[in-house]
């Protein structure tokens, strides 16, 4: 293990690969924003991570498209360039040949035991990509180009986490120095996984066969509305106690979804509403989501109205980054023995 001390720094990345919902609002950005805020990181770095995106084929005029909505989602949420660095991936090269030089370190059965290449791939995985067996290698890449200290994951994030720091585990064994961190996963709050609202043991997607299944994050208020009010529950009114949701999956995503957009737990959620059936919580958690949510889509459409002021910010978001990521890049080089 090394022991160098690294400055406390913050990365993480957004796929646009489809929409954003309010599961990436809550299980991401939010807490992106609060880290940016308030965290005590010397540096925030965020990134729309396009390069991930094509492990499966993307059509190229919709992946430009939903490239600036995820950064739009960003921005309208708070994440300010003038104190975060914001970028698209593919616009720093030096991602693609650190991921290069790990493919190199990481051992095929660390690989092999990545849950969601397994999940993704299915029964077809001869017929998948390279890229998409390959791609924790790339998120290792994303993180330790920055020397990122912490990176805020959900629960099915964190076993790439645990691969970047194998990785750079052995790269600093193997060559004797202390180079790379040991990245710690941030993991935390009461809506780190948001469900879908139509079946409470599915997460929340983009890809859902039913728009009414999600928030949208372009949704208006009077759509928002909607989808929370016809939500899937059950005929029982909420518990005195939080143990009393165990087995209700639907009414618990909801509580979840009031205790992340209201910043309170779900246990103080339950103790407002106790004993308060469906018709009166439902209108509140409504009329709560539409207060948080609707000035972000009205933001979110006016930046997507304007592509280049987008471009413009993901631009100089990718000139800082090049800033960090060029000597990390060289060094590792160095260290490697390559002539530079």
């Amino acid at each position: 293990m090394t022991d160098k001390t690294f400055a406390p720094r913050i990365f993480s990345g957004i796929k646009p690969s489809g929409g954003l919902t309010l599961g990436n609002y809550l299980g991401a950005i939010k807490r992106w924003v609060a880290m940016q805020d308030t965290g005590g990181f010397e540096t925030t770095i965020f990134c729309v991570v396009d390069l991930h995106a094509i492990t499966v084929w993307q059509d190229p005029a919709e992946l430009g498209s939903a490239t600036r909505e995820v950064a739009a989602g960003m921005l309208a949420s708070g994440i300010d360039p003038s104190r975060s660095i914001l970028f698209n991936q593919s616009r720093v090269h030096q991602h693609a040949e650190l991921a290069w030089l790990f493919n190199c370190v990481a051992r095929m059965g660390w690989m092999n035991r990545m849950t969601q290449f397994k999940e993704k791939a299915g029964k077809n995985a001869e017929k998948q990509s390279l890229g998409l067996y390959a791609y924790p290698s790339l998120m290792a890449a994303d993180i330790l180009l920055y020397h990122a200290t912490h990176v805020p994951v959900g629960e099915d994030q964190k076993q790439h986490v645990e691969l970047t720091r194998d990785i750079a585990a052995k790269f600093n064994h193997d060559y004797g120095t202390e180079f790379f961190p040991l990245t710690e996963p941030v993991i935390e709050g009461p809506a780190m996984r948001v469900m879908n609202l139509r079946d409470g043991t599915k997460k929340m997607s983009k890809s859902g066969e039913s728009d009414m299944e999600r928030i949208n994050m372009t949704d208006d208020a009077d759509t928002i509305s909607k989808k929370l009010k016809k939500a899937r529950t059950d005929p029982e009114p909420l518990p005195s106690e939080l143990a009393g949701l165990k087995d209700r999956p639907e009414a618990r995503n909801l509580v979840d979804i009031y205790a992340a957009l209201s910043d309170q737990s779900p246990e103080a959620v339950i103790g407002e509403y106790a004993g308060a059936g469906w018709g009166t919580f439902k209108p509140a958690l409504a009329e709560l989501a539409v207060e948080k949510m609707a000035p972000i889509a009205t933001e979110m459409r006016r930046l997507m109205d304007d592509p280049a002021e987008i471009d413009r910010t993901l631009a100089h978001g990718a000139e800082q980054a090049r800033e960090i990521a060029a000597p990390i890049l060289n060094r590792t080089a160095e260290i490697m023995g390559f002539v530079r």
